[in-house]
């Protein structure tokens, strides 16, 4: 059972962000959603280097495909996070829990002062999320390939029970070296979940070396359409974009989004370097990320 409470202070000011992506014009929209991105990732700096651990350059990447999501794309309730009528969120490439920790944190599942115990020895937010541990979220990921079989599953779970609840995973790149991923995409195609969404986190890098060099995934939207997904691809790093894309309804299959992002996003020193894959920022380059890492805040964005 989580130790985790609700954070009222920090749910009033998701929702007030929500409601003004919902609401705003264009500017407004992209105001609200580039401070909250840049709010987490400033807050994914402290917790790795205060953790002494993390994975700060996927974290970068993805920031900003959470930031939408939350935000403004999902059916969510951070006061009742096991409502039935959810949407659900997986991010499997559960390596880049911090990102997710701030996320969920700022939404109001916790107090954002939790994220200074991120990997301190009896914390609730180990290095990979774990659902009887941190509210909101919906399953225990880490080892690459689980997540979009267990989104599979709740898809169909979902469908059977009647609920229009939409589920939306979000896969490394290299992840998909997974012959997992594979077979739940046909598995998909198969039931034709409609409610289904996979987002692919394309930052070209994983562990070691680049994805092409690795084991290559081009031409990758031919290959995901072959499976039986309707494909789109989006910069990963324009919300605007990320919004229309992410909520657009689908026809009758699965949604699989390549979302082109860079790995390290944010940081000069940090974006597109492999071996920030893996690795804690001394002190001093702390420091010159969070001087880059500067919020241009409009109102109803908690600091």
């Amino acid at each position: 059972m989580s130790t985790l409470e609700y954070d009222a202070a920090a749910a009033r000011d998701w929702a007030d962000r929500c409601h003004r992506v919902r609401t705003g014009d264009a500017e407004q929209r992209r105001q609200v959603l580039a401070a909250a991105a840049t709010l987490t990732r400033r807050r994914v700096v402290e917790m790795i280097a205060a953790a002494g651990a993390g994975h700060i350059g996927g974290d970068f990447s993805v920031t900003d495909l959470l930031t939408v999501l939350f935000n403004g794309v999902l059916r969510i309730d951070p006061a009742r996070p096991d409502r039935q009528d959810r949407d659900h969120f997986v991010l499997s490439k559960g390596h880049c829990a911090a990102a997710l920790y701030a996320t969920l944190a700022a939404s109001g599942y916790f107090p954002p002062s939790e994220l200074t115990t991120f990997m301190a020895p009896l914390s609730p937010l180990n290095g990979h999320p774990n659902r009887t541990k941190v509210p909101g979220v919906e399953t225990n990921t880490g080892p690459l390939g689980h997540g979009l079989p267990v989104g599979l599953g709740t898809a169909l779970g979902a469908r059977l029970a009647g609920r229009d609840s939409r589920v939306v995973v979000v896969l490394g790149d290299g992840e998909l070296q997974e012959g997992s991923n594979w077979e739940a995409l046909m598995s998909a195609s198969h039931h034709r979940l409609a409610n289904l969404m996979i987002i692919v986190d394309r930052n070209r890098l994983q562990q070691g070396a680049r994805t092409e060099e690795t084991n290559r995934l081009d031409p990758l939207d031919q290959r995901l359409a072959a499976f039986g997904c309707e494909v789109r691809t989006v910069d990963g790093h324009d919300h605007l974009a990320l919004l229309d894309t992410l909520s657009s309804a689908g026809t009758d299959r699965p949604v699989a989004v390549i979302a082109n992002t860079v790995k390290g996003k944010g940081v000069s020193f940090i974006e597109d370097r492999v071996e920030w894959h893996h690795k804690v920022p001394s002190a001093e380059q702390v420091e010159l990320a969070l001087a880059e890492l500067i919020i241009d805040e409009p109102a109803g964005v908690a600091s």
